[in-house]
């Protein structure tokens, strides 16, 4: 942690020093376990190791599953129903996958939330906001593409819809699309791409976790007060934080722990509970289902792509200034990825100098309504795409932009903060006492 005096791993036996000499991975790993740790990080901190889990999970029960899998149009299907059968084990690897993912994506949408809520995406740590951003967007690509690879129905009409939207690009959105799919429609060349890429990506992401977790280690992890770690001396710093190991990993072990109970739950009970029924069908270009969803986690961004139609305003105006090229399908398009783009622009949005939600009392009410606009999407997104369901996804898609391009720039110039604590050593003592911090001797 940059700024931050610890101490430094010094090798003992005489195997540790040639070792360290040579490749310092124990001295990596002892400044890892060992980083001070602000003290006063709550239960919204433990989501890391879930998601560090959930990584780990997806690529070990992938690289079982695609020992058994087929990428091609006529044996995929197939496939998946011989690792459910006949595989030792294949059902509940992929029931691990399958939920794996559930899990990851409500992982990752909880850690960002708590990063918005918490202004960790202040400086100094942009960096590590807009890496945080690059790996969700990876990870609804991989999630993406992984599930076109059972060829059930959904997966097919779920694929042929989404890449569609490429074609709604004006000039090159033809050849774009084609290039996705290798070829003019959804077919055996698309799957083989999804396939290669879908197990390609995830080792990105675990390349860019690991730029992540180094970039929060040189800036620092934020915490709920806001406030930095003291850098005047060593003395000071210590007051502010403990060692990640052993307060901080048994705490997120702990509650690890208590995720995998209600998930493994799922996984043995409920395992289809958040997949559609449409997808044990094997696909079928003949026959389109009658309501095409995605996966649960791509639910809001996808109520937001269907709520701009060419009857809103915005779509009208926007098609008459550019001489039609930008059509209700192309703005759509914008809209959705806009609507995450924005997320990861939030650091130049918020316009506050006050970091914690905690402290912004204005700030609190727009926030939680951002959250349950989320979840209205979600709903939204599942529905059938038509009145009352297209008003209502247009009001929710309006705030969910309105947050970050106009309420978030205003709050920060009208908004009078509460008293902040001076210190993290403040913080904590304020909320447990001054001696809950003392660790035992």
């Amino acid at each position: 942690m940059s700024g931050i005096p610890h101490d430094h791993y010094e090798p003992k036996t005489r195997i540790e020093k040639w070792l360290d000499s040579r490749l310092p991975v124990v001295g990596l790993l002892y400044g890892t376990l060992m980083i001070p740790t602000p003290k006063n990080l709550n239960w919204w901190w433990i989501w890391g190791i879930v998601l560090a889990f959930c990584l780990v999970l997806q690529i070990v029960t992938g690289i079982v599953l695609v020992m058994h899998y087929t990428p091609h149009v006529d044996l995929a299907f197939a496939s998946i129903e011989h690792i459910m059968r006949d595989v030792n084990g294949g059902h509940f690897l992929r029931y691990l996958h399958m939920n794996g993912a559930s899990l990851f994506f409500f992982a990752v949408y909880i850690h960002i939330f708590r990063g918005l809520y918490y202004g960790s995406y202040k400086s100094p740590r942009e960096v590590t906001w807009i890496v945080g951003m690059l790996i969700y967007i990876l990870m609804m690509a991989t999630g993406f593409m992984g599930y076109v690879l059972p060829w059930g129905q959904m997966s097919f009409w779920g694929a042929t819809v989404i890449t569609g939207l490429f074609g709604a690009i004006p000039f090159i959105g033809e050849g774009l699309q084609t290039f996705l799919l290798g070829g003019p429609a959804v077919d055996n060349a698309t799957l083989n791409r999804f396939f290669s890429l879908h197990y390609l990506l995830p080792f990105v992401i675990a390349a860019l976790v690991v730029v992540h977790i180094w970039a929060f280690h040189t800036t620092g992890n934020n915490n709920p007060a806001g406030v930095e770690v003291r850098k005047g001396s060593k003395a000071e710093a210590e007051k502010d934080t403990l060692p990640f190991w052993p307060y901080f990993v048994i705490k997120d072990l702990f509650a690890l722990v208590v995720i995998l109970i209600l998930f493994w739950a799922v996984v043995g009970f409920m395992p289809n509970y958040l997949g559609h029924p449409d997808n044990y069908i094997e696909a079928n270009p003949l026959v389109t289902p009658a309501h095409i969803v995605p996966e649960w986690y791509y639910l809001p961004f996808y109520a937001i792509l269907r709520a701009f139609t060419s009857e809103v305003w915005v779509v009208m105006f926007a098609s008459w200034i550019t001489g039609g090229i930008v059509t209700a399908k192309f703005f759509g398009v914008l809209a959705m990825f806009g609507a995450i783009i924005i997320i990861a622009l939030a650091p130049w949005l918020d316009t506050s100098r006050i970091r914690s939600g905690r402290f912004r009392p204005m700030f609190k009410w727009y926030f939680w309504l951002l959250v349950i606009d989320f979840i209205a999407l979600m709903w939204l997104g599942a529905m059938p795409a038509e009145e009352p369901y297209a008003t209502w996804s247009l009001i929710a898609a309006a705030y969910w932009f309105a947050y970050f391009l106009v309420i978030l720039p205003i709050l920060g110039v009208i908004e009078k903060p509460l008293p902040m604590p001076a210190t993290i050593e403040d913080d904590f003592n304020a909320k447990y006492g001054k001696k809950a911090g003392t660790p035992a001797e």
